[in-house]
């Protein structure tokens, strides 16, 4: 994609990416995309490699395929999440309701716990908070999530309660509290005129959730 590509472009080649998700359950490849939007691979490529520098999307190693589209996963990450026309692979405890948000319906989680191994599964809805007494934990602090966000995503996870996630730091946050966070942070992700939060609005979100402190904290 040239240097000078339009903005446009760029939320159709996101889009692409996102509505193939929704409907299929995985990403697009280059090639699926470059045909839906009536341009070359190469040209679907610069603009995905764009948008995993600007943390829209999240490519593979080589940066020819799309590993994650947040909340969505192209591989299985430890969450199963299926409505009743589709499943998915969610990234993380957090994503898993994130894509409830997204799609604006109710979805079966399934996962394990984080301490003990059990499975776990309840059912997300956007109209009412879980009354499951498992808690999300999260390993890596804000500051450190794009360092590697696949690692952060991989340790977001649920735990069948707070004696169940061990003594390897990080923070623990409530099932109701993770609902209202995937509510917020995801409710808007599938629009096409989705914009990514800078840091002080990203902040923000989390204080109004009662998630502050250092842990809590994203870099300006």
């Amino acid at each position: 994609m040239p240097a000078d590509h339009d903005e446009s472009r760029l939320r159709a080649l996101r889009q692409v990416v996102y509505r193939t998700f929704v409907q299929q359950g995985r990403p697009p490849s280059a090639a699926e995309a470059a045909t839906a939007c009536g341009v070359g691979e190469e040209e679907v490529l610069a603009g995905w490699r764009l948008l995993h520098d600007r943390h829209v999307l999240v490519l593979d190693a080589d940066r020819t395929a799309v590993r994650m589209a947040h909340p969505f996963s192209a591989r299985w990450m430890g969450f199963v999440v299926a409505s009743e026309e589709q499943k998915w692979w969610g990234g993380c405890a957090w994503d898993s309701f994130g894509i409830m948000a997204a799609i604006g319906r109710p979805v079966l989680v399934a996962t394990s716990c984080l301490g003990c191994g059990r499975p776990l599964a309840l059912r997300a809805d956007p109209a009412r908070a879980p009354e499951e007494p498992y808690v999300a934990h999260f390993l890596v602090p804000a500051a450190r999530w794009w360092d590697d966000v696949v690692w952060t995503c991989s340790n977001i996870r649920l735990a069948c309660d707070a004696r169940h996630v061990g003594e390897g730091g990080g923070a623990v946050v409530d099932l109701a509290t993770m609902w209202r966070l995937g509510s917020v942070w995801y409710g808007d992700r599938l629009r096409d005129d989705f914009r990514r939060r800078s840091p002080e609005e990203a902040n923000a979100v989390l204080a109004d959730l009662g998630l502050t402190g250092g842990f809590w904290t994203l870099p300006a």
